[in-house]
């Protein structure tokens, strides 16, 4: 797939569900500590996000392989219209911040599984690079999100949350437009998948090496995922704690996602210099050693440099990961299979940022970073020794 037969409407609508989610989490973050909620409680906040999803994943993957994406992507848009509007016209508390954090995930969660079922039909045969290209759309958001950010904080250390989530909302607004191309008719020559109500049982089934390579890849794009939820919610806690404006701590956070644009865009010679499973172990085992730096006393310079090294590695997993479940899903059960994903990447979004939120009450934000690149690390060697024994 070149970029320019690219669906420019998925490619905007990929943009603006990341850039939204991006420029929400943060300043959730940041508002939660406006409301005087300890530290502790940040990982509850991250966590919020993925709870609900945690649990429809599934569902959600169901809906889109029997009766195609038009639903789940409009649900989605909807979902985040009335979150979006919720935090700004209704966030007295951390109740309702939390509660509204709860309804974007959710939108968010319709949105991906609509968008990554419409990319896996694309039919391409270079599903790597589709893919590669997909997540690009999405890094560009996550990317231009805490450049909002950093816009509207100014030399701030804590900035006007009010006005972000106005932005938020805007751009809410505007998804509903890419959101309409996509919902008018399914990709040419696909229809919804016909398959019977118990696939999920089917997909089960599978081959045991098939099982184990995918789960495998699911303990990367899970942790991975992770990492990068808790870059976005605690580096803005590690600014309040060491003075850094608002506006350094949204230029880092452009950083990491521009390096991860960057290392995605090079995915299909990558793939084919490495090979993908090699790849997907080495590109997780690096983001440990990058996250791990930033438990250390950096200035901003060299917060820059591990986070730009954090952004090329963490940038691999995910759009891998994907093209491992398309490519090895049993026929009919490529969204439920994408959404088994995803609920993985949810249960790691709700339980690793509850389990770090412990340890930030004993060893503050450096101990949070260190249990991260402990988990990544755990899940490189994990993968690895599954891929082995899958081919065996």
């Amino acid at each position: 797939m070149s970029l320019r037969q690219w669906p420019w409407a998925l490619f905007q609508h990929a943009m603006l569900v990341q850039l939204i989610a991006y420029i929400v989490r943060p300043t959730a973050a940041y508002r939660a500590l406006e409301l005087g909620v300890p530290l502790t409680w940040l990982g509850l906040v991250a966590a919020s996000f993925a709870i609900l999803p945690l649990f429809i994943a599934v569902f959600v993957g169901r809906i889109a392989d029997v009766r195609g994406e038009r639903l789940v992507l409009i649900l989605g848009a909807v979902l985040f219209a009335i979150a979006a509007a919720g935090l700004v016209f209704w966030t007295p508390t951390l109740t309702l911040l939390l509660a509204w954090n709860v309804l974007l995930g959710l939108g968010h969660l319709l949105s991906v599984v609509g968008q990554q079922s419409r990319v896996a039909k694309s039919g391409d045969k270079r599903l790597d690079a589709a893919f590669g290209y997909y997540t690009v759309a999405g890094t560009m958001g996550q990317a231009a999100g805490p450049g909002v950010i950093a816009i509207v904080g100014g030399s701030s250390i804590l900035p006007p949350t009010s006005t972000l989530f106005l932005i938020a909302f805007m751009a809410a607004l505007l998804l509903l437009v890419p959101t309409g191309f996509l919902a008018r008719r399914e990709p040419t020559g696909t229809t919804a998948t016909s398959a019977p109500s118990g696939s999920l049982r089917a997909a089960l089934r599978a081959p045991k090496a098939t099982r184990r390579r995918m789960i495998g890849a699911m303990s990367v794009s899970m942790m991975v995922l992770a990492a990068v939820d808790l870059l976005s919610v605690y580096l803005p806690a590690l600014g309040v704690e060491r003075q850094i404006p608002a506006s350094v701590i949204g230029i880092l956070l452009m950083v990491r996602a521009i390096a991860s644009i960057v290392s995605r865009f090079f995915l299909g010679p990558l793939v084919t210099r490495f090979g993908r499973d090699r790849l997907i172990v080495g590109s997780t085992a690096v983001s440990a050693v990058a996250v791990m730096m930033l438990t250390l006393p950096l200035n901003v310079w060299f917060l820059g440099a591990a986070l730009v090294l954090a952004g090329l590695s963490l940038g691999i997993g995910q759009p891998l990961t994907m093209s491992v479940i398309a490519l090895t899903a049993p026929p009919g059960t490529r969204g439920t299979w994408l959404a088994l994903r995803l609920s993985a990447n949810r249960f790691g979004q709700s339980a690793v940022p509850a389990v770090v939120g412990l340890v930030a009450a004993s060893w503050g934000v450096p101990g949070v970073f260190g249990a991260t690149a402990a988990g990544l690390a755990v899940v490189a060697v994990t993968s690895s020794r599954m891929n082995r024994r899958s081919e065996q």
